[in-house]
């Protein structure tokens, strides 16, 4: 069987196949720190305030960019904005050719797989209401680790401290977008 996220690209799904694409793993509403100087992103545990944080799902989907101002849509956002999204998700794996993780919901017709196989944020974050967003170095999580751009292993935010910007959960727009890879997890 040929599954539609097969046969056509990402433009081309309806909305309802576009939105089923989603795993909800919640990693995208994760504030992340970006090392200027070598593009490295760093991801913190520490949440959009709109998350729940049981079950990695925000509380108010339909209306969450109109709540949060620079929410993401991702449906709007090209390839290059879909390369700062984390390598377990779906439109970013199928922006880049690649097939869907072995434990995403649309292949295991489980929705809990993706709780199942480690990728969720479910249980793992604060709020950011909660949270001390001057201070977001300390609330760096290595469970979703990022790349050393171009050295081939994992950096350390202690080494890279001095040059950390914050972006929010859900800011689509990283410096040097294209070069923000996230370490691929286990599971792939």
């Amino acid at each position: 069987m040929i599954h539609f996220w097969e046969q056509k690209t990402l433009s081309e799904m309806t909305p309802g196949e576009w939105e089923s694409l989603c795993d909800g793993c919640g990693q995208c509403c994760l504030h992340k720190l970006v090392n200027e100087e070598t593009a490295d992103v760093f991801y913190t545990h520490v949440a959009c305030r709109l998350l729940d944080s049981k079950t990695a799902r925000c509380q108010r989907y339909t209306s969450r960019t109109l709540e949060v101002s620079d929410c993401l849509d991702v449906r709007n956002m090209d390839s290059a904005e879909l390369a700062w999204m984390p390598r377990s998700c779906a439109y970013r794996r199928l922006s880049e050719g690649k097939t869907l993780p072995q434990w995403h919901p649309l292949l295991t017709g489980d929705p809990q797989s993706v709780l199942s196989a480690g990728v969720s944020v479910a249980n793992r974050t604060i709020s950011e209401d909660n949270a001390d967003l001057d201070d977001l170095e300390a609330e760096i999580i290595e469970w979703v680790a990022t790349w050393a751009r171009g050295k081939g292993h994992l950096s350390s935010p202690r080494d890279t401290h001095r040059h950390l910007t914050h972006y929010s959960s859900y800011d689509p727009i990283c410096p040097n977008t294209v070069t923000c890879p996230l370490k691929p997890f286990e599971l792939f």
